[in-house]
C-alpha cells in the first residue's frame, strides 16, 4: 500500500513523533496507519501519543537575543510545576536558540529543524515521554533588524516582548527599549500608533460607542453633531490607550507620552513590538481533585 505526504503528517499529528520516524513506520508498515501507531509504539518513540489530547494551557515564554536577532517563543505544558522545570525551561531555551540560529517559517518548519543529533518536533516527543505531561510549541516571533532589537520577559516567563528600532545599538538605545518593552508588557497596546490601526477596527469600536451613548437616557434630547464630537472625543481617548506611542509612558512624572520619551533619549525610530502572555486565549485545564480521587479509589 503506497502512502503519501499527507498520511505520514497525519501520522505524525496523531502520534507526536518526528516526520522521518512516521515515515519509516509507514513504509515498514505498508502505509497502514493503525499498524504504524504500532510499530511506533513498540520501538518506544509514541509514548506521548496518549497524552497529546490534554489541555497545555501553562508553559513559559522565553525570549533570546544574538546580536541583531531576537527571538521570543511561547512553550505550553498542562501544569504551572512543569513549567518551572529545569529541564522544560532549558528546552525552550534550546528551541528559541534554534530559532535565532535557523528562521524557520513557522511552528511545523520549526519541528523538522535540526537541533543537536535530533530535530525540535524529536525532542519535543521525547521531554513529553520523560517528562510526563502533553506539551506544544503554540507559536514564535523573530526580529532580524539593522537596528536595534531588545527583550523582557515579565514574572518568571508569563509575559515576554521583543521591541525594534530603527537606532544604534547603544546602551541608552538598550536602556529606553527595555523601558518602552517594560510598557509594552504592562499595558498591553495592541497597535504601535494611531496610523497602525485598520479602519474596520475603527468602525467596530464607534459603533459600540454609538449604541452605548443612544442608550443612555442623558443623551436623547441632544443633537446629533454633539453626539459625532461625543463620540470622536471618545475614540480619540480610546486609540490613544491602545497604540503604544501615544499612551502615556508609565514612568514619566509629566504625563509625557512614549513617543515624547523616546523622542527625548535621541535618534530612535521604533518600527515594532511583539507580546505574547502565556496562555493567552487558550483553554485552561480545571482539575476536580474530587473526581480524580474517587476515580483511583474505583
Amino acid at each position: 500500500m503506497a502512502f503519501t505526504a499527507k498520511d505520514v503528517k497525519e501520522l505524525r499529528e496523531i502520534t507526536g513523533c518526528g516526520m522521518m520516524d512516521c515515515k519509516k513506520a509507514l513504509t515498514e508498515t505498508n502505509g497502514d496507519k493503525d499498524k504504524a501507531v504500532e510499530f511506533l509504539r513498540e520501538k518506544g518513540l509514541a509514548t506521548a501519543a496518549k497524552k497529546a489530547g490534554r489541555i497545555a494551557a501553562e508553559g513559559i515564554v522565553k525570549a533570546y537575543v544574538d546580536g541583531n536577532v531576537g527571538v521570543l517563543v511561547e512553550v505550553n505544558a498542562e501544569t504551572d510545576f512543569v513549567a518551572k522545570n529545569d529541564e522544560f525551561q532549558e528546552f525552550v531555551s534550546e528551541v528559541a536558540k534554534t530559532i535565532a540560529k535557523e528562521n524557520p517559517a513557522d511552528v511545523e518548519a520549526l519541528k523538522d529543524t535540526k537541533c543537536g543529533d535530533t530535530t525540535v518536533g524529536e525532542l519535543l516527543t521525547a521531554k513529553i515521554a520523560k517528562i510526563g505531561e502533553n506539551m506544544n510549541i503554540r507559536r514564535f516571533a523573530r526580529i532580524e533588524t539593522t537596528g536595534a532589537v531588545v527583550e523582557y520577559i515579565h514574572a518568571a516567563g508569563k509575559i515576554g516582548v521583543l521591541v525594534e528600532a530603527d537606532a544604534e545599538n547603544n546602551d541608552a538605545v538598550k536602556e529606553c527599549l527595555k523601558n518602552v518593552a517594560m510598557q509594552v508588557a504592562a499595558l498591553n497596546p495592541k497597535y504601535l500608533s494611531s496610523d497602525d490601526v485598520p479602519q474596520e477596527y475603527k468602525d467596530h469600536e464607534k459603533e459600540i460607542l454609538i449604541a452605548q451613548l443612544k442608550n443612555d437616557p442623558k443623551n436623547a434630547s441632544k443633537p446629533d453633531e454633539i453626539i459625532e464630537k461625543m463620540i470622536t472625543g471618545r475614540l480619540a481617548k480610546e486609540l490613544k490607550e491602545v497604540c503604544l506611542l501615544e499612551q502615556e509612558y508609565v514612568k514619566a512624572t509629566n504625563k509625557e507620552t512614549v513617543a515624547k520619551y523616546v523622542e527625548s533619549v535621541g535618534n530612535i525610530t521604533l518600527k515594532q513590538f511583539v507580546r505574547f502572555e502565556t496562555g493567552e486565549g487558550l483553554e485552561k485545564r480545571e482539575d476536580d481533585f474530587a473526581a480524580e480521587v474517587a476515580s483511583m479509589i474505583k
